[in-house]
This record gives C-alpha cells, sequence and structure tokens, in this order.
C-alpha cells in the first residue's frame, strides 16, 4: 500500500530528490520564458491578421479610425521626445547615510511594486502619451507587480535596475514626477541608504507597440 501510495502522489517523479522540488523563484522564470514565447506567436499572427485586413481593403476614414485607436490603445510604436526614470536596489552592505536615520532593514533597501507604480502614475498625470516599463509598452490593462525583489509585467519577469520610459513633453513629465507625493517619500530612502535613481530628459525614444494579448480575463469593481 505504501509503495502504491507514493508512486501515485510522484506521478513519474522522484520524491526523495530535492531536483524535483522546483523554487517558487523558478516556477515564475519557467512562466515567463513560456509567456515570451506565446507573446511572439501572438505578434506573428496579429502581423499577418493585419495584412489580410490590408488586403481586403478599408475606406479610407475606417483606416485612419483604426491607426488612431491603435495608437491610442498602445499598439503601435510611438516616437517622440520624454522622459527615462531609472530605479535600482541599493547595495546589499548599504547603511545610513544620514546622522540619527536607524540602520536599514532588507525592505529598506530594494525597489518596492509602489515605488514604480508612483513613477507610472506620475508620468500618465504628467501627460504622457505612451509609457514603456523594460523592454514592454504599457496598455490599460496592464498591472505592474512585484514577487519578491523581481519585477513581474504582463507575464515576465525582470531584475533591477528598473527603467521606465515615456513620451511625451519632458518639462512637464520631469514637474509631475517632482510633485508625487510616493516619488518623494521614495526619494528619502535614495538619500537615507542609497536607493538607485536617475532621471534623464530625452529628445527623441522610440518606444514598442503592445504585442502581447488584449483580452480583459478578470475584472474588480468597488
Amino acid at each position: 500500500m505504501l509503495f502504491y501510495l507514493s508512486a501515485h502522489a510522484a506521478h513519474g517523479i522522484d520524491l526523495r530528490t530535492d531536483d524535483s522540488l522546483l523554487r517558487l523563484s523558478d516556477v515564475i522564470q519557467q512562466r515567463s520564458d513560456q509567456n515570451q514565447q506565446t507573446q511572439s506567436a501572438i505578434s506573428d499572427l496579429q502581423q499577418r491578421a493585419d495584412q489580410l485586413a490590408k488586403q481586403q481593403g478599408r475606406s479610407p476614414a475606417d483606416a485612419d479610425l483604426l491607426a488612431t485607436l491603435q495608437q491610442q490603445a498602445g499598439l503601435d510604436p510611438l516616437q517622440g521626445p520624454g522622459l527615462t526614470v531609472t530605479l535600482n536596489d541599493a547595495p546589499p552592505d548599504a547603511t545610513a547615510r544620514v546622522p540619527g536615520v536607524p540602520e536599514p532593514g532588507v525592505n529598506d533597501l530594494v525597489i518596492h511594486q509602489q515605488d514604480i507604480q508612483a513613477v507610472v502614475n506620475a508620468l500618465w498625470r504628467g501627460g504622457a502619451v505612451g509609457v514603456q516599463v523594460m523592454d514592454q509598452r504599457l496598455i490599460s490593462t496592464s498591472a505592474v507587480r512585484c514577487v519578491g525583489n523581481t519585477l513581474l509585467l504582463q507575464g515576465r519577469v525582470y531584475s533591477p535596475p528598473y527603467v521606465i520610459r515615456a513620451v511625451g513633453r519632458s518639462a512637464d513629465l520631469h514637474a509631475a514626477v517632482d510633485a508625487d507625493p510616493s516619488v518623494r517619500n521614495y526619494l528619502q530612502y535614495v538619500t537615507a541608504y542609497g536607493l538607485g535613481w536617475k532621471v534623464q530628459e530625452n529628445g527623441e525614444l522610440n518606444l514598442p507597440g503592445y504585442t502581447g494579448s488584449t483580452d480583459l480575463h478578470a475584472a474588480a469593481g468597488q
């Protein structure tokens, strides 16, 4: 009976080997790789669908309307002036840099989900017409999440430094970031413990179009 139960629970793997027990980070990385492959396939199919639609022909008005909607939805590449913001973890051996500030704990030295969200939200409020986090364009259903000390964005995993780019009026974007209360709170940790922070105005940025699925799988209401 014991041999049968063990074989049934194992499903063909060795229950006594540590190699069969993947850590959560390994599982997330595997899923990230799978999602990246899936997104690449979706992008190819979307290009083929666009080509077929063009072959069927559209009226000029329909074509202009579709182009406008795709641009607003973040599906088309975007070019223009803007702002680049980079956030990074502090060195693991960082100590307090300001007299009277307590010595940091582990959570004081890493980038958190709310830090990235604060920058992204500030850029939108500053009039950004498009935002990119790492190598991915954000759309209306994009969600920024952190798992441990890594960023989980649209099914893919990233490690710091985290680079956020936005196209829009550089001065307005910069002012919105500087005025955001959550960003100001983050900057206190930059001063106290050496978290990474860099803001650069760009004369020309090129943001890619979003290539993932646009289907909404779940929504929460109040």
